[in-house]
């Protein structure tokens, strides 16, 4: 990866969708589901806000990297979601991606005791 080719504001927003993605390794959820798993297992260092969370949803599915199923019958109907195929791929190669450019922030990073202020 190029220093060039580095987004930093496309990072912040991607970290978002990485996190929606990785919520999804194991299990269809609902979008509910998914915003509590998240801020638990980041013990609460992620949220979502209110309307942020399903405009992701939907542009993952648009993007084929989730799908979503309807279920509930005549009562009150919820979408669950699932990765797919180009998700799981994705996730992985966008974990390695965020696995790169932290290390690399480290190194610039002083270390320990070293900051002054």
């Amino acid at each position: 990866m190029s220093e060039k080719d580095f987004d930093v504001q496309g990072f912040a927003r991607g970290i978002h969708e990485l996190l929606v993605l990785s919520a999804l390794q194991t299990e269809k959820k609902h979008g509910y589901q998914i915003a509590q798993d998240v801020e638990t297992e980041s013990n609460g260092l992620f949220c979502f806000r209110s309307g942020t969370l399903y405009p992701i949803l939907h542009r993952l599915e648009r993007e084929g990297l989730i799908r979503g199923t309807w279920s509930g019958g005549g009562g009150r109907r919820r979408k669950a979601y699932s990765l797919t195929i180009n998700g799981r791929k994705h996730l992985t190669g966008e974990t390695s991606r965020v696995r790169e450019i932290v290390s690399r922030l480290l190194q610039v990073l002083p270390q320990g005791s070293e900051v002054t202020v």
